[in-house]
């Protein structure tokens, strides 16, 4: 029996529940459960957890969920320690495939090949590893009068990176073991094996914690699933906050001015030369200044509830959510963020916002974020585009 074990803790010293957060409109631990579900070699995907929202989006993806004790979710907790509950619960398993939550960039056809090689060729551990050209040297301490030593190159002859084969890495991607070794206290050792990933599929959000950057890496590198991708094809935009900088001007007579960047009537422009209809949504009425700015796009205001009318909106139009994308920066709009496929904020949108969403731009509302934006969906694009030509 060969059981996928995917460890998913619910404390996260850096990224609140990073385990769950929007990664390209997919909860991070999502994308290593659609590769290991659609490999079709294990036996059983489980995920061990200690937090309610994580067992929940796990069992959405069809995962099994393994509740661990207290005692091995600690920050000080080991993977092998944790692995071990997990075995002494399940006695049907002879074989753990332990994935990392934050591998986001696994492909089924990795997880085909290791499982061939511990279940045909008799390995009794394999793991991940990822080839580097990088050049090491000695560390000096601090106060030490002591010169650094090359420890992988002469300097007189160095390497050019085409004539050297480079190192091999673990990547922390996967490890696959049998039983007999983890309850030794073991997961590498007895007959080891190590499997070698393309360098653009060994991503790890632990290292990638610029979150735009890592999502801009997934939707290249990543595993999208047996289901053909789909193109954007709505975006909704917040008015203020989003479109705008969220400030209101009010004059002696009594009359309103906001400001905008001209970037992101540009953005809007480009998108819908591609054929992505953009709407525009505001709690408030805002309809002389969209008026003023002739933008030319569909929008709803004195909206008081946001979710009604973007679902409106999908359903007018005939859309799947996966063809909708939604950038907002309020607390009304964390359900539109969660619902959509695609989802984003600005810099200074609130907190609640930054959680739900999976894209958070460099750039603030009414600075930019809109056309930012823009150029994320349009990275889809060409993912969609090279998945179909593939």
């Amino acid at each position: 029996h060969l059981a996928a074990l995917v460890l998913a803790r619910g404390g996260s010293k850096g990224i609140p529940l990073k385990n769950i957060k929007l990664l390209a409109g997919v909860p991070l631990i999502g994308w290593v459960l659609r590769a290991a579900l659609d490999a079709g070699v294990f036996h059983s995907v489980w995920v061990s957890t200690d937090h309610d929202e994580i067992e929940k989006v796990a069992k959405q993806f069809g995962a099994q969920v393994h509740r661990r004790s207290p005692e091995v979710s600690q920050d000080s907790s080991t993977s092998l320690e944790t692995i071990r509950e997990f075995l002494s619960h399940h006695h049907e398993v002879d074989i753990v495939g332990n994935i990392q939550a934050t591998s986001p960039c696994l492909h089924p056809s990795d997880l085909i090949k290791v499982a061939d090689l511990i279940q045909k060729e008799g390995f009794d551990s394999v793991f991940s590893v990822v080839r580097r050209h990088q050049f090491r040297w000695s560390e000096v301490k601090k106060g030490e009068n002591k010169m650094t030593e090359p420890q992988n190159l002469n300097p007189a002859k160095r390497y050019r990176r085409q004539d050297w084969p480079g190192e091999l890495y673990e990547n922390g991607s996967f490890y696959f073991a049998k039983r007999h070794l983890i309850e030794k206290g073991y997961l590498q050792g007895g007959k080891m094996a190590y499997y070698e990933m393309r360098a653009e599929h060994s991503v790890d959000i632990d290292i990638d914690i610029d979150w735009p950057i890592a999502e801009q890496r997934v939707l290249s590198f990543g595993y999208f699933g047996k289901e053909p991708l789909k193109e954007v094809k709505l975006l909704v935009c917040s008015f203020d906050g989003c479109l705008t900088n969220g400030r209101i001007y009010v004059t002696e007579d009594r009359k309103e001015m906001i400001s905008y960047d001209y970037r992101d009537v540009v953005g809007i422009d480009l998108l819908k030369k591609r054929g992505i209809q953009v709407r525009l949504i505001s709690e408030r009425d805002c309809s002389k200044a969209l008026s003023a700015m002739q933008l030319g796009c569909v929008a709803e205001v004195n909206a008081t509830n946001k979710l009604q009318v973007l679902e409106n909106w999908q359903k007018d139009i005939g859309l799947s959510w996966k063809e909708v994308a939604y950038l907002g920066n309020e607390e009304s709009d964390v359900e539109c963020l969660k619902k959509a496929g695609m989802s984003g904020v600005p810099a200074d949108a609130c907190t609640l916002a930054q959680k739900a969403a999976g894209y958070i731009c460099k750039s603030s509302g009414g600075c930019g974020a809109v056309r930012e934006f823009a150029e994320h969906i349009f990275l889809l694009i060409e993912k969609v585009n090279s998945a179909r030509k593939q």
